[in-house]
């Protein structure tokens, strides 16, 4: 209501004179100036004239003398001399008209970075506390339906993840673990979730995870300092980006991000250090968070569109906060959408309250566990809880190694020092989630697909053996469904690439997945052959029956059998491979196009119609085929999809078969 009679009250002309004078670009001594002008705060107050604004500003916290910074400190906003605007107009705007508008409002925008050009994602500083009178302003003024989301560019941060340094750890002389580095006996987390017996099957192969966090390093730079550790030399990447730097070199000024992409893909069986869980999935580095592990919203948005528009299958972010971004929240249903299964860290407060990204309905939120499968203390808990993961706990040595119970990965020590190594034991749902983002490259490499598949396979083998030590609402929201099994996860997704568990699909022109209902070597009909077969014969008996109610179908015996036959030929015969196009209601089409023009022609074009038909009504009941690029397993728009093509192929064949007049 606000916004209405703030447009009555202000003329457009009025509001772009205001804003020829609300230009500042000073900003305080102590911080380096951004880089377009500051907006003044003074011409938005007027434009909101006296009202009071309907969100708050989020408070900033100088952190530039502090050597620590507490877990319990709220900070998302490590810059006290101004603030900045995110803006997310509509897609297809021109930028020239969004420029011109947010000029005429006093504001030096930009796009966030060169990715941000698809989806005019843009940025503009504004005094300190300005923003809640900025976005006020803006949704009073600007042309209805413009913008999508308008809100501060707050920050989230890397979980605190309480480290301890393993330098001195003793490398045995006799190695009996599998795999065979030295430190892996250290690594109780991966038997916890069953790793041994998944790496029997499945290893991440030809899947890329995308890491979006303090950066990882995977490239040495002897001019910037910069070195590689040894258990990171070999681990696959693909190419990657700083958003903070804005430069194609990654890397990590931290060490949370490359100690994250270690859980996931460290090198692996090379005598050497730790292992990884998916060991032979790529990583794609994305930095967002500086050195000081904090990072803006608007650039973990940019991260996200990058790593699904350039081929990753899973998303990693062990990073957060507790005020949701709905720029961020737009870019998680974006990669959901193309395909990638977004992973993100539940948090670390220890309460009950949702953190985000983990809280978006299409961002799996993984909690901790420790080594006896409690959840942690740290651990944050709540309803968008989806599973639980090994987060360790460092205050306590509960397998008795004499170690903490951390988890262990090589990165950088902490202050900077990109050009040292060492193995360290960190805790926090940070480590917990990148043990799902592994297990769901493994899945993948398996031979399951598309992120609800994926999620489901991993919700559907959790271990929820803890239930008796709660009632079931507090084992669901500390646990969601369970502590993570690795293994069986990936005989699940194993099992659905089994012949005899899924049939060739039926498809719309070329849109689906198409896989072999059985091999060459299956000589004999299943049950779901004979059920097609039956299916088809009847589908024939009905249409010959429906034709001869209205007008007598002169077909001989020898007609009759043909047409029986060929219809059940070509039931049975899509049980085999068969390319995608040929599995539609264009395989009739185009037989009737070919061979109507003779009577024996239209009786075969009718059994191909029919075949297809019986085909896809029975695959509706029987489900064992999907069409891949749906949404869900099974679902409805799966049994519509297979519906609509059967209905039309009936179609065609009663109409083809018809005796003309």
């Amino acid at each position: 209501m606000m916004h209405l009679l703030l447009a009555r009250r202000f003329a457009p002309a009025t509001i772009i004179l205001g804003a020829l004078f609300a230009w500042s670009a000073t900003a305080a001594a102590q911080t380096p100036a951004p880089e377009r002008n500051i907006a003044d705060k003074d011409f938005f107050v007027q434009c909101l004239d006296g009202a009071t604004p309907t969100t708050e500003n989020v408070p900033a916290v100088d952190i530039s003398g502090l050597d620590e910074i507490p877990e319990d400190l709220e900070i998302m906003d490590t810059n006290p001399y101004w603030d900045e605007v995110v803006i997310d107009f509509r897609d297809d705007l021109p930028k020239e008209r969004i420029l011109a508008f947010t000029e005429s409002m006093g504001l030096d925008a930009g796009l966030n970075s060169e990715f941000s050009r698809d989806s005019n994602l843009f940025v503009a500083p504004v005094e300190e506390g300005a923003v809640p009178y900025v976005k006020d302003c803006l949704r009073a003024t600007a042309p209805e339906g413009k913008i999508l989301h308008l809100e501060e560019n707050f920050e989230y941060r890397v979980p605190d993840s309480w480290r301890v340094s393993v330098d001195d750890v003793d490398e045995p002389s006799v190695k009996d673990f599998v795999p065979d580095d030295p430190l892996y006996q250290y690594q109780w987390n991966f038997k916890q979730i069953g790793a041994e017996r998944a790496w029997e099957s499945a290893t991440g192969t030809n899947v890329t995870v995308a890491v979006i966090d303090t950066g990882v390093t995977v490239e040495s730079n002897s001019n910037r300092g910069i070195k590689v550790g040894q258990d990171m030399e070999d681990v696959a990447t693909v190419g990657g980006y700083d958003f903070v730097d804005d430069t194609d070199f990654v890397y990590d000024g931290h060490g949370h991000g490359t100690h994250v992409a270690g859980t996931i893909a460290q090198s692996t069986n090379n005598s050497y250090g730790v292992a990884g869980l998916a060991y032979d999935a790529q990583i794609m580095p994305l930095r967002v968070l500086n050195d000081q592990g904090f990072g803006s919203v608007s650039d973990i948005a940019d991260a996200v569109r990058f790593a699904a528009d350039n081929g990753a299958d899973v998303i990693n972010m062990s990073l957060g906060g507790p005020l949701p971004s709905w720029v961020l929240k737009r870019a998680v249903d974006y990669a959901h959408d193309k395909g990638t299964l977004v992973v993100s860290a539940a948090g670390n407060s220890g309460k009950r309250s949702p953190s985000y990204p983990a809280a978006y309905k299409n961002s799996m939120a993984i909690a901790a566990t420790q080594y006896d499968q409690h959840t942690t203390f740290y651990s944050q808990w709540g309803e968008y809880v989806d599973i639980a993961a090994p987060g360790g706990n460092t205050r306590v040595d509960q397998n008795g190694d004499g170690r903490p119970d951390g988890i262990m990965q090589e990165t950088h020590p902490r202050g900077g020092k990109t050009d040292q190594h060492e193995f360290a034991l960190y805790m926090g749902t940070s480590m917990a989630s990148p043990h799902v983002a592994a297990a769901a490259a493994m899945v993948i490499s398996a031979g399951a697909s598309g992120p609800e598949q994926v999620k489901q396979v991993l919700l559907d083998t959790a271990d929820d053996s803890m239930r008796e030590h709660y009632d079931d609402r507090e084992f669901s929201e500390r646990y969601g469904t369970g502590l993570l099994q690795v293994d069986g996860a990936v005989e699940q997704a194993l099992a659905l690439q089994q012949p005899d568990d899924r049939a060739a699909r039926c498809a719309f022109l070329n849109g689906v997945d198409f896989e072999e209902h059985k091999s060459g070597d299956e000589a004999a009909f299943s049950l779901i052959d004979l059920t097609r077969l039956g299916g088809a014969l009847v589908l024939v008996l009905l249409t010959l029956f429906g034709l001869r109610r209205r007008q007598r179908f002169d077909l001989s015996k020898k007609e009759s059998a043909m047409l029986l036959g060929a219809t059940g030929a070509v039931a049975g015969g899509l049980m085999l491979f068969v390319p995608p196009l040929l599995a539609s209601f264009l395989l009739p089409l185009g037989a009737y196009a070919l061979l109507a023009g003779r009577r024996s022609g239209r009786i075969i074009a009718g059994a191909i119609a029919l075949g297809v038909a019986a085909f896809c009504f029975s695959e509706v009941f029987l489900l064992n085929a999907e069409a891949a690029w749906l949404p869900g397993i099974g679902g409805v728009l799966d049994r519509a999809f297979l519906l609509a093509n059967g209905l039309l192929s009936l179609a065609i064949g009663y109409l083809g078969l018809k005796p003309r007049e």
